[in-house]
Order: structure tokens, then sequence, then C-alpha cells
């Protein structure tokens, strides 16, 4: 019977070459595709497992470790990358983390377990050192996050994420733009070398950009992305010292929801009151009433690079790279231009 290595002997080609064919990966030139398939018929080939497990040195297993798994853009953006895995022949296999646990020592753990041919960390730290990312011995992709306040060479790891800092300036510019000068933050940490610094970094640039003094009685830290009575609790706890502001930067869409409710509690109106902004263009921030003004993060561009990434790297097609993508402006009902 035919098998997979008598196509490519038969073709002069490699085996892997042959099976990228026979999987319908993108990455094999038109000629070659047509002289696999010619083989195909003309030796009666007849794919089955057995013999697609010759072409496999280890497994066709990509892992996605995802930490944070409340967070609902997450969730989408996992849906997209799991479409793009398995369409090009992968098999993608789903472990949740907790928060405080070291993702790169899993993903050195799963890799010897399940026999990984590759990893994307989804949410993570953006300090690795080079000892750190010398446990994981497949290529890897970190999704959503980069490493910002890491010592890693960037041609030793790949990322996709958007420019967290700049997205927060340009969302806290959005704001001057329409008058508003007294401007709060909801802010998860103000120095955690993750996402809730830089955004929080991306805030003061546009205070300095505008001539505007930095006042701390006008940051919140909430202490997380997604407990909404938490950053209930901050939003009036900030409203409570009594600074005046006529305009909120919500680092996170849910900080922005749980924020508009405090507001609302407290008898002010969004955003006649006050107006409020933030990030990541969640679709349940769609829904609000008023329709909440966000940044929003490209889901689709996002997943199908990282997915794309990981699959090169695996395959041996590109080198690493870091991918960072622009926010969309999404207008909406929660900001309003003030007065002159």
């Amino acid at each position: 019977m035919t098998n997979i290595k008598d196509i490519a002997r038969h073709c002069g080609v490699a085996v892997s070459t042959v099976s990228r064919v026979l999987n319908d990966h993108p990455d094999v030139s038109e000629e070659t595709r047509k002289k696999v398939q010619k083989a195909v018929d003309e030796l009666h080939y007849i794919p089955n497992n057995s013999a697609r497990n010759l072409v496999k040195t280890t497994s066709d297993t990509i892992a996605l470790l995802v930490k944070g798994v409340n967070n609902p853009f997450f969730s989408r953006l996992i849906k997209v990358i799991e479409r793009e895995i398995t369409t090009r022949g992968y098999t993608l296999e789903l472990h949740q983390m907790d928060t405080s646990e070291d993702e790169l020592r899993i993903g050195a753990q799963l890799t010897n377990e399940r026999k990984l041919i590759g990893i994307l960390f989804l949410g993570g730290r953006f300090n690795y050192t080079p000892e750190e990312i010398a446990l994981i011995n497949v290529p890897f992709v970190l999704c959503t996050y980069t490493n910002t306040f890491g010592s890693l060479d960037p041609s030793t790891y790949s990322s996709v994420a958007i420019d967290d800092r700049q997205a927060a300036r340009f969302a806290v510019d959005k704001l001057f733009s329409l008058g508003h000068r007294k401007i709060a933050i909801l802010a998860d940490d103000r120095a955690d070398k993750s996402i809730s610094e830089l955004r929080f970094q991306g805030y003061k640039d546009a205070l300095a950009a505008h001539g505007v003094a930095f006042d701390s009685d006008l940051v919140a830290c909430t202490g997380s992305f997604s407990d909404m009575r938490a950053i209930y609790a901050a939003t009036k706890e900030l409203l409570s010292r009594g600074r005046s502001f006529t305009a909120i930067f919500a680092i996170a869409d849910l900080m922005a929801i749980a924020a508009i409710k405090a507001l609302s509690d407290s008898g002010l109106r969004v955003p006649d009151d006050c107006s409020i902004i933030a990030i990541d263009g969640l679709d349940l921030s769609e829904y609000l009433v008023p329709t909440l003004t966000t940044l929003v993060q490209p889901v689709e561009e996002i997943g199908v690079a990282c997915a794309g990434t990981i699959i090169q790297l695996v395959e041996g097609s590109s080198e690493n790279r870091q991918f960072a993508f622009e926010t969309i402006l999404r207008e909406g009902g929660s900001v309003r231009r003030l007065e002159a």
C-alpha cells in the first residue's frame, strides 16, 4: 500500500511538504501542490491516521494557556484562535490558569507531559527574563501582551498585542479634544509591570502633553479588572474625596460598566455630569445606556495573527516577530463635549 513516504519520494520533496499539502496548508507553492496531488492520484494514495502518524515527530497539538479566564475579551479571542488553528490541521488544547499561577512553569510542564509542538500564552507577565523562557523548549507566542518590562532579546520571542500605553494616551487625548481637563482614572494598579501600569503611563503622558499637572487624588485603583464590586467601591471612594472632575478614563470596559453604575447610584448622569471612556470594545458595552465610548481591540486580526505566528514558528517558515495592533475608536454616548 502506498504511504506518505512513497509520495514524497516520487515527487522529490520532504515528507513534511506532502503532509502540508494533504492538510491544505497555504505555505506550499502552487507548483509543488499540483505535483503532490498528481502523485496522490497516480499512486492511488488513501490518507489514513496511520499514514499521517509517520510524519509526526511528537504530536500535532498546540496548547493555549489562558491566564485570566474571567476576562470576557479572552472568550472572543479564543474562538478566533481555535478556528484558525483547527482549520490549518492542528489540534488546540485549552488550559485555564489562575492569575496567581506561573504560566511559564505550567507551559514547561505541559510540554513534557503532552508532547506539545507549540504554546500560545493568552495573558501573562510583561517582565520575563532569558533564564525564565529557557524553560520553554517549543515555539511560543505571547498573546495580548509583550515583554515591555523584561529583558528578552526581540529575536527570542514572538508577541501579538495592542500598544496599551499609546491606546490609553489616545483615549485621554479624546477627552481633552472635547474640552475636558479634570480627568480621573480607574486603574487596576499604578505599578504592576503589566497592562494597568502601561495604561496608567499613557494617561500621564496625555496629561503632560496638554500641560495638566498630575493629581494623585484623581486616581482610583480597583485591584482587579473584573471584580465589579471592587470597581464599584473604588469609584464610590473616588467620588467621596470631593475632588471635582468632568470625565473618567477607565482602563477597561468592565471598569467603565461598574463605574457608570456607581455614578448613577450617586445621583450623577453619564455623560451630562461625568463623561467616561474606556479600552477593549466588549460586545456587552454596546448595550449600555448610554452606549460606552471605547477603544476597540481588533479581536479578529489579533486572533489570526496569534494563530498564524505560532503555526509559522512550528513549521519553521518564520522567525520570531512582535506585532502591535492599533485600537479603533467606537463613538458612543458616554462622552460629551464641554461648553466653552
